[in-house]
């Protein structure tokens, strides 16, 4: 048995600056650095509940969900299991395809104790 919920959603862009202050300005959000990982710009409160950012790449713009779980295996099992398709890791991150095309990335735990017992789902 493990546990998993969307903890964040990713605007990523290959004009990472541009996409910030756009989303920044629409969202009503601050966009602030993240430190220590450069490639990320917080967009502060702009879902409650929900961590959004801008993500700097070298590819086409699109959005895409983190999953954060306490099994990172168990959690990309599953999602395997339901039709995904694993394209990469990055770090401890799995990232996946699911069906229809869009990508996610499944993550060990990264918010608060609270947070996580409080949004996560519980899988067999």
């Amino acid at each position: 048995m493990h546990r998993s919920r969307v903890s964040a959603l990713l605007i990523d862009s290959p004009e990472p600056d541009a996409a910030a202050a756009f989303w920044s300005a629409a969202l009503g959000a601050p966009a602030r650095p993240v430190p220590s990982e450069e490639q990320f710009t917080s967009l502060h409160q702009a879902i409650p509940g929900l961590e959004v950012a801008v993500q700097a790449v070298d590819d086409a713009p699109r959005f895409h969900l983190d999953i954060e779980t306490d099994d990172v295996e168990a959690e990309t099992a599953r999602l395997l299991g339901l039709g995904a398709t694993q394209v990469g890791r990055w770090l401890e991150c799995r990232i996946l395809r699911a069906p229809g095309g869009h990508l996610l990335c499944v993550l060990p735990v990264h918010s608060t104790p609270e947070v996580f017992e409080a949004g996560a789902r519980v899988w067999p």
